[in-house]
């Protein structure tokens, strides 16, 4: 029998035939934006208040200590140094943001583009050798898994905060129920946040996928194939939670400062 040999070409820093680095440098194209944004809502540059009568923004929830009727210990500590910056949302955004950011369908492409780290294995880099996903920086994405415990309690948190937003104060100090369109954003942003997070690759593992043979374990396999059906649209589910998150907090944020009004459906 014949054999042909090939020689691979050695290519240089950045260069690729591979199609997917365009979809990769799209991702990072636009997730930069979206944290350029976070960053300017969370440095209180805005100005504007974090809640809209029992509205709440979803990037303030919880708000653990703050001035608003949404706090759950009162205003902020007066030990607080004046010269350092405070934001309820540096209390709690690292969980929900720790969770995202390393997550293999964003966190992955986008920190392939910001570092000297090769896009894909058929892409050259400035190194020789190859350290591959288990060194750093990229292994830093593992704290991805330990990160889902504590988007799972977001996610009620959240669901409470929708529960609150049902209920709306008139001028004379009454409750009542009712729906307005703040409401329904709020809500839309759970369902999206929660199709993303229980279709994560590690929930799926969580509950059934470290197992051998699932047909030995009915309860796993049930909840197994359940989680499969939000991972098959693991990105679709990304992207969207991922732009009405924002969209969630601009009109929270927007309807605060009387630009948006919100609209009373019931």
């Amino acid at each position: 029998m014949s054999t042909v040999s090939a020689e691979l070409p050695r290519r240089s820093f950045g260069e690729t035939m591979r199609a997917r680095c365009s979809v990769d440098a799209a991702v990072a194209g636009v997730s930069w934006p979206w944290r350029i944004y976070c960053l300017f809502d969370l440095g209180g540059v805005s100005g504007s208040p974090l809640f809209f009568g029992n509205y709440i923004s979803p990037f303030y929830s919880p708000e653990i200590v703050g001035d608003s009727p949404h706090s759950w210990f009162g205003p902020k500590p007066s030990w607080w140094p004046a010269w350092l910056l405070f934001s309820p949302a540096l209390l709690i955004l690292w969980a929900p943001g720790g969770f995202r950011s390393p997550a293999i369908i964003i966190g992955a492409p986008t920190t392939r583009h910001s570092g000297p780290t090769r896009l894909a294995c058929a892409v050259g880099e400035p190194r020789k050798t190859y350290l591959g996903e288990r060194s750093f920086p990229l292994i830093m994405q593992n704290v991805h898994r330990y990160f889902l415990y504590l988007a799972l309690i977001f996610i009620v948190i959240l669901s409470i905060d929708v529960w609150k937003a049902l209920w709306f104060t008139d001028s004379a100090g009454r409750t009542s129920l009712g729906v307005g369109l703040g409401t329904i954003v709020l809500a839309i942003n759970v369902v999206l946040l929660g199709g993303y997070t229980f279709g994560c690759h590690s929930l799926r593992h969580l509950i059934g996928g470290f197992r051998d043979q699932l047909s030995r374990a009915p309860a796993c396999y049930q909840a197994y194939r359940c989680v499969s059906c939000f991972n098959r649209r693991h990105m679709l589910w990304a992207w969207m939670s991922l732009f009405w998150v924002g969209f969630s907090d601009l009109y929270v944020r927007l309807c605060s400062m009387g630009i948006w009004h919100d609209f009373r459906i019931v």
